[in-house]
């Protein structure tokens, strides 16, 4: 390249954007998709960083199950800063015949030490918590109010004890960082929390110690983070920083926001269809003037260069449309998302993100490009004297097939270098690079059929078989588009279904009513005698329970282990532990033996084998976990398979039952209705009698906790479908493309067959047939394609069984296939409306 042909390239773009408009829409989108998401995500995990101190309600939070810090330990951590402590559990609320699974928050004087919550009335909390003629007082979400019925002034039992609803809960900026909660908040004080009776040493209590630094740089905190961390971890400790607040929330964000960005990468891919139709178009219109450069001496790679040059400017014009687009994406959240989020977005532009997004751009433009482009090398001089179409007919030499295949590996390889999970990216780009494959076939097989079948009679079907499979059709481009759309929209719409339908009718038929926490070992009997008489024809199913958290890995600490995405959650903080004499109901050993039930040698344990795989753990291997202050070494003896669609008790971590000999154990139960799915009714005075009879165990309503997951799949799938929607938009375009770059040529077919007597409803016939030939084909293999995808999906992801949805998935074919043949027959209505005379003195 040298200066004359970027002269050359600028000055052709001096003409405007005409017929460029689809190209660098196309660019613009999926650029948009990729950096808005990039950039959204980042700006949600940096609101979560900045406002860390707010979030967490401290510098650093030290926490511990079961037991309250010994007074050495509190005396270190006081010595180091203001703090407070948190004492946090869960409870059943009653009023008025109804009962409430709730999570109980104790605070003392000292809370909050930053950012106060926020009441209804507006009332100092220590006020609202005070004692009054002998009742203390509690705030609550205005969920509790609503599912017991009560007002503000009500009174509600807790454990042993009855408190007085004095404020509505509105704000808790500290409530992220206290974790997940399965219930509406209640706070109150010690001395009322005392009274309850819940305070027992098998009762599943954590205690938190925030801390406040008097120097809070950030140096300062690491310093004392280490220091605490080297002498509280090993007596059953966690500690959590500000710049850590929700581990599981930030990789949630990260890991959803890569699934969102995979399908703006396949809009990108889609609209590069669109740019190769743009390109298409581009050599339709310039091929006499590039006729010209050639008869005056330039050579065909001097014509390639000013081609590729002008592209590439364009493509740059749409990067950048696309760069403030999605950098703008996060602020324009900000505002929207202002009080509805519970943390604050801090949005920033990230140079990292837009170099990235302008790579995607360039790299997708330039892919598509090249092979069309390398046509102008070898066009003829000899178009100059006749009309014709027959550059689109050679072959492209091999320089600038081996340029394609260069530029599309680096896009690639791009791709997999900054994916967070690559697995999934590379199952997704070898999906998409198949479909590709695949639907070009699809194209081929259409044509090859509309040039096989024998000359139908009607003139109007004549026409439409001869366009599908004329040189230059429009047939390839919207099989591509049409097909991945539709692909995409089935998959995403078939996976839904099957996901609720997993959390709902497709549980299976005897799964448990209720769960039932924290059962105290003194009352395990009475609990069970009491179902008997409430439920004769329920089982109950009940497993005793601790609660342990991973300090070592193979002799690595748990926060130093590189753990696979499945399994970094087990290290984040205390699970759920238990022991058994045999193999726990809907496990299946799958590697190693089980123990003998007499067993009595050092401690064994039983891993969950995809929780093994993902922490790089296999027989033989050694972890330790602290239970209540106590570190247990135990040797990994089995694997096991986990049925958790059962809903039935299991755990990741089951113990030889000789390791917790005489600990404080409380027992988890399940009541399951050996007759079916109980009314809500008779679910709910269970509940209330449940609660009263037995005040210091806590009861989880499953029908509630599946609605609630179901409820976010929803949400989930809306946001998927948001973004998949800019997919949907660049298939679109790229219809619109292809219409446009066969428009010459339909133009001349049009002014031929008037001249010869046909009339515009002849013509419009002929169109429709065509677009509903190719659109109908394009839509079926999407819809069989997509389906296949969603099994996969499920099957192999989830790990469930897949139910083969017709409904969605067909409504979605059949509005593709009105979407594609309407726009199609807008985008050829100027053909229609051309008036032969004015062509025919032209030629």
């Amino acid at each position: 390249m040298n200066a004359a042909t970027l002269k050359f390239a600028l000055r052709n773009l001096r003409q405007g954007l005409a017929g460029f408009k689809i190209f660098l829409a196309c660019i613009a989108l999926g650029v948009t998709a990729i950096v808005g998401v990039d950039s959204l995500a980042r700006a949600l995990t940096d609101g979560l960083a900045a406002q860390g101190r707010t979030l967490l309600g401290a510098d650093l939070v030290i926490s511990r199950m079961h037991r309250p810090a010994e007074p050495h330990e509190l005396a270190l951590i006081q010595s180091k800063g203001r703090i407070t402590e948190i004492i946090s559990l869960r409870g059943m609320a009653r009023a008025h015949q109804k009962a409430a699974l709730v999570d109980l928050k104790i605070v003392d004087q000292s809370y909050p030490l930053l950012d106060a919550p926020v009441f209804d009335p507006a009332l100092p909390l220590q006020k609202i918590m005070e004692e009054k003629d002998g009742v203390y007082g509690v705030a609550a979400d205005a969920a509790l109010f609503a599912r017991l019925g009560a007002k503000v002034g009500d009174q509600i039992a807790l454990g042993d004890t009855v408190v007085e609803l004095r404020a509505t809960l509105v704000n808790e900026p500290d409530r992220i960082g206290a974790g997940v909660t399965l219930g509406p908040r209640v706070i109150m004080n010690r001395a009322a929390f005392e009274k309850t009776g819940l305070l027992k040493p098998e009762s599943l209590i954590r205690y938190a110690y925030r801390l406040l630094l008097d120097d809070p740089r950030d140096e300062n905190l690491g310093a004392i983070d280490e220091a605490l961390n080297s002498t509280l971890t090993a007596a059953g400790f966690e500690l959590r920083g500000r710049g850590n607040v929700s581990p599981q929330l930030t990789r949630n964000i990260e890991r959803f926001s890569q699934y969102l960005g995979l399908i703006g990468l396949t809009a990108l891919i889609i609209g590069g269809l669109g740019v190769a139709n743009a390109v298409m178009a581009y050599l339709d219109r310039r091929r006499k003037t590039m006729a010209i450069f050639k008869a005056i001496g330039a050579s065909g790679s001097h014509v390639f260069q000013i081609a590729f040059i002008e592209v590439m400017m364009l493509a740059g014009l749409g990067t950048i449309i696309g760069l403030l687009l999605g950098a703008s994406l996060p602020y324009l959240v900000a505002g929207l998302a202002s009080g509805i989020l519970p943390f604050p977005i801090a949005p920033h532009l990230y140079p990292d993100r837009l170099l990235l997004g302008a790579l995607y751009g360039l790299l997708t433009s330039a892919s598509f490009a090249l092979p069309i482009l390398g046509r102008a090398h070898d066009l003829p001089v000899a178009i100059l004297f006749r009309d014709d179409s027959s550059q689109e007919q050679s072959k492209v030499r091999r320089r600038y097939v081996a340029m394609t295949i260069l530029v599309s590996l680096a896009l690639f390889a791009l791709i997999l270098f900054v994916a967070r999970e690559r697995q999934i990216t590379l199952f997704v780009m070898i999906g998409i690079s198949l479909a590709f494959l695949l639907l070009r076939g699809v194209g081929i097989l259409i044509m090859k059929w509309a040039r096989s079948v024998p000359h139908p009679q009607r003139t109007e079907w004549r026409l439409a078989l001869g366009n599908i499979y004329r040189p230059g059709s429009i047939t390839p481009a919207l099989t591509l588009a049409l097909g991945l759309g539709v692909t995409l929209l089935v998959a995403i719409s078939a996976t839904q279904n099957n996901l609720v339908q997993l959390v709902s009718s497709g549980l299976p038929t005897k799964a448990p009513s209720f769960f039932f926490v924290d059962i105290p070992a003194r009352d395990l009997a009475a609990f069970d005698q009491f179902m008997k008489v409430k439920q004769p024809e329920a089982r109950v199913s009940h497993v005793a329970m601790l609660r342990g958290r991973i300090t070592e890995v193979k002799s690595m600490r748990a926060e130093t282990v590189v753990a696979e995405d499945n399994a970094r959650w087990v290290l984040d903080g205390d699970r759920g532990i238990t022991f058994s004499t045999t193999v726990p109901e809907g496990s299946r050993v799958v590697e190693g033996t089980w123990w003998p039930a007499d067993y009595s040698g050092p401690p064994l344990v039983s891993l969950e084998a995809d929780i093994a795989k993902g922490l790089g753990l296999s027989l033989g291997d050694m972890i330790k976990v602290n239970v209540l202050g106590r570190t247990i070494e135990a040797k990994i003896t089995n694997l096991r398979r986990v049925d958790w669609q059962s809903l039935g008790i299991n755990f990741v971590l089951v113990f030889s039952p000789n390791t917790f000999k005489g600990a404080p154990v409380s027992y988890l139960a399940t009541l399951t209705n050996e007759n079916g799915v109980q009314s809500a009714a008779s679910e709910t005075q269970l509940l209330v009698d449940a609660a009263e009879a037995f005040p210091a165990i806590s009861a989880i309503r499953v029908r509630e906790a599946l609605e609630t997951v179901r409820e976010m799949i929803d949400q989930l799938a809306l946001a998927i479908r948001g973004v998949a929607g800019i997919t949907i938009l660049a298939s679109i375009l790229v219809l619109a493309g292809a219409v446009g770059a066969s428009q010459r040529r339909r133009i001349r077919d049009a002014v031929i067959l008037k001249t010869l007597g046909a009339t515009k409803a002849r013509l419009l016939s002929a169109f429709l047939a065509e677009f509903a030939i190719i659109s109908l084909a394009a839509s079926f293999f999407g819809l069989i394609s997509g389906l296949l995808a969603a099994w996969a999906l499920v099957a192999f992801t989830f790990k469930t069984a897949f139910t083969w949805p017709l409904g969605d998935p067909l409504i979605t074919t059949i509005m593709a296939v009105f979407v594609a043949i309407s726009l199609g027959l807008i985008g050829t209505w100027r053909v229609l409306e051309e008036k032969p005379a004015r062509h025919l003195r032209a030629s």
